[in-house]
């Protein structure tokens, strides 16, 4: 036992004098000098969004229940078949009968029963029926039609206050945002599809003289739908459904529709006129992009080029000149013809528009009075109604002037420019109002008065 003690004794005393031998005789490096920089900061390329709602509401229910009793299904029982253009795809049912039926929609815009559809609907029609969404039957009554926009408005007697849409304001609308289409697709009656709209000012053939400017979306539609409602998720009415481009004849993911601006103008006129009052802004050009702009030596590639002004028209009083860029109109961005032509569609004669217009660089802005309208596009040909002088200098008080020729068909017959028609189908013409409506098959014959005071009748055959 002695001998452990002494034995632990000795070691712990080692051990203690290791421990203070290495505290006094260890060193330790000199610290360095270290120099802080400023931290390098790396900003990140994205953000987080916390909110915990949607962006845009996507819930349909209250639009659609706000639209789908004021959605009716039109049938037209029509003499002939209608003949449309070979560049649209018109959809309304046809089935093998006696008599053509067509089918397609309406939208009552009106508690007492003012409905718009869409005219090759109820074109060529002997009796026009309305079915609403409650199973009820009832006889339309045409109030009147466009053509050139393919609106018409029809007319029910239901005794009753109706359900009805009330008008959106589609130059407010954006590509993008959630739209509704309803209609009665393949005699599917209160059909609802979705989408977004696609394009706006779309104009489907810039060759075919017809100034069109419709909404693109990709909701859904197929035969029957036309004349159908097209709403914002609010259920307000942004415009008519009117075509399809497709190969197969079924929808392929894009559909057109009539902007509701210009459905409401015609709508009023229609009533209130008996045609449609077209305002002119008196100037004539072309739509920039990259080729017209190098041909014009401009810089913009965007706006509506000016090359001439039909002189005592509301931009020549107002001061424009060839070769003034029109940018924008009340606001509305002009980046193409159907952005300009779209626009004023929506437009009375006797309004007054605000240009903003560019001149040698510099922005200037102007009032424009619109004025009527006094050419028509017929046949592929730009007419106008004979002024004094040209009854004289041609010895006739019958007639429409042709200002511009672009059919190729009468072209290389002879028929140009300064050409009178005398005569359609053996009718006398000499307002514009006298060739409204007619189809392409329609045409049989016309009579035209050439410069040298001689008659020429072209006999049209397909």
């Amino acid at each position: 036992m002695k001998s452990f003690i002494k034995t632990f004794s000795i070691a712990l005393l080692s051990a203690g004098f290791s421990l203070f031998v290495y505290d006094q005789y260890r060193t330790f490096p000199e610290p360095e000098e270290q120099v802080l920089q400023n931290p390098t900061l790396i900003p990140a390329n994205y953000t987080v969004n916390t909110a915990s709602v949607a962006a845009e509401r996507t819930d349909f229910t209250s639009a659609a229940a706000k639209t789908i009793d004021a959605v009716v299904h039109v049938k037209n029982t029509a003499s002939s078949g209608s003949n449309l253009p070979s560049f649209y795809r018109y959809f309304y049912e046809e089935e093998d009968l006696p008599e053509r039926i067509g089918t397609g929609s309406g939208v009552i815009v009106s508690p007492d029963g003012y409905i718009i559809t869409n005219n090759h609907v109820i074109e060529d029609n002997n009796q026009i029926e309305i079915t609403t969404n409650d199973n009820k039957t009832y006889e339309a009554k045409v109030i009147g039609t466009d053509p050139e926009t393919d609106i018409a408005v029809l007319k029910i007697n239901a005794k009753k206050k109706l359900p009805y849409v009330f008008f959106g304001n589609s130059d407010a609308t954006r590509i993008g945002e959630w739209v509704l289409a309803v209609g009665n697709p393949f005699n599917l009656n209160s059909t609802v599809t979705a989408g977004i709209i696609s394009a706006k000012s779309r104009d489907l053939n810039k060759r075919d003289g017809v100034n069109e400017s419709y909404i693109q979306t990709d909701a859904a539609v197929n035969r029957g739908n036309s004349g159908g409602a097209l709403v914002n998720t609010s259920g307000e009415l942004i415009g008519i459904n009117t075509a399809i481009t497709s190969v197969s004849g079924g929808f392929v993911g894009y559909s057109f529709a009539v902007p509701s601006n210009v459905a409401r103008k015609v709508f009023e006129d229609l009533i209130e006129y008996g045609d449609v009052q077209r305002g002119l802004l008196g100037v004539m050009g072309q739509a920039l992009d990259a080729q017209f702009a190098e041909r014009f030596e401009v810089e913009e590639t965007e706006g509506f080029y000016i090359t001439d002004l039909e002189e005592g028209l509301g931009a020549d009083l107002a001061g424009l000149k060839p070769g003034d860029i029109i940018k924008s109109v009340d606001g509305i961005v002009i980046n193409k013809f159907a952005d300009l032509s779209g626009y004023l569609s929506s437009k009375r004669p006797g309004e007054k528009v605000s240009v903003v217009y560019k001149r040698d660089g510099e922005e200037n802005k102007v009032d424009v009075r619109l004025e009527k309208i006094n050419r028509a596009v017929f046949f592929f040909m730009e007419i106008r109604e004979l002024t004094p002088e040209q009854e004289e200098e041609y010895n006739t008080e019958e007639g429409l002037y042709i200002s511009n020729m672009n059919n190729r068909r009468l072209y290389q017959s002879g028929i140009d420019n300064g050409y009178i028609i005398l005569e359609v189908n053996g009718q006398k013409v000499s307002k514009l109002s006298d060739v409204k409506g007619y189809g392409m098959g329609d045409l049989e014959s016309i009579l035209f008065l050439n410069p040298a005071g001689e008659k020429e009748k072209v006999i049209l055959q397909y």
